[in-house]
C-alpha cells in the first residue's frame, strides 16, 4: 500500500487507523479500482477549505478596497424609439387609414 493511499476495502477494515493517520500525517486518499475516489481530511481542514458561507470575507475585502468609493453606475445612452403602427384586428391596413373605419388613436386632436 502506498503511503497516504488506501484501497476502499482496507480503509473500511482499518478505519480507526485511517483517522489516526489523517490527524498525524495529513490527508489520506481512498481508492476504488486504483483510482482516487475520496480524500479524508480533518474537520478543521474541511472547514478551512469549505470557507465562510456567510459572505463576511467578501464583504470585508470589498470594504477594504482602495476603490471602494468608485462609482459603478454605467453611463446611460438614449436609444432611438422606433415608429410603431397599430392595426385593428382583421384589418390589413393601419388604423389611421379610412378603409379600417377608424382614426389614428395616437393622433392628437
Amino acid at each position: 500500500m502506498t503511503p497516504g493511499r488506501w484501497p476502499l476495502q482496507d480503509a473500511k477494515a482499518r478505519f480507526s487507523e485511517l483517522v489516526r493517520r489523517v490527524r498525524s500525517e495529513g490527508p489520506q486518499h481512498v481508492t476504488v479500482h486504483g483510482r482516487d475516489e475520496v480524500v479524508v481530511v480533518t474537520a478543521e481542514e474541511f472547514r478551512r477549505l469549505k470557507g465562510d458561507r456567510t459572505g463576511a470575507s467578501l464583504i470585508a475585502a470589498l470594504q477594504a478596497s482602495p476603490y471602494r468609493d468608485t462609482e459603478l453606475e454605467p453611463p446611460r445612452e438614449r436609444l432611438p424609439v422606433r415608429d410603431v403602427r397599430l392595426r385593428r384586428a382583421g384589418c390589413s391596413t393601419p388604423m389611421s387609414f379610412p378603409s379600417c373605419g377608424g382614426q389614428d388613436p395616437i393622433a392628437k386632436s
